[in-house]
């Protein structure tokens, strides 16, 4: 019975890494689709109700599949985009999914 406690522990572990590896291909999936279907980078300029933010972070977690099999928008944090002026002094806001990119 010893035996396979090993044996499962082990198994345990070969599975673990497989997940992790997994969800890290799919992390990255994510990233190209975002960027190749949204125009998203974590450096996109964003719009919203006629303000031009730059995305701080993308949230890949927040995307979800659409009755067309597709991927929903993620969710971004966002700081104003103010040309000529540090964007570091400003506290990220939660622009959720309410977003376009800015194509100006």
């Amino acid at each position: 019975m010893e035996h396979m406690s090993e044996y499962a522990s082990g198994l345990k572990d070969v599975l673990i890494r497989k997940i992790n590896k997994t969800e890290q291909n799919l992390y990255g999936l994510k990233l190209d689709y975002c960027r190749f279907v949204f125009g998203l980078s974590h450096r996109s300029k964003v719009i919203y109700d006629q303000v031009v933010y730059q995305v701080r972070s993308v949230d890949l977690d927040s995307m979800e599949r659409t009755d067309h099999g597709e991927w929903s928008k993620p969710s971004i944090k966002v700081v104003r985009y103010l040309p000529n002026q540090p964007l570091t002094d400003q506290e990220p806001i939660d622009l959720g999914q309410h977003w376009e990119i800015y194509q100006g």
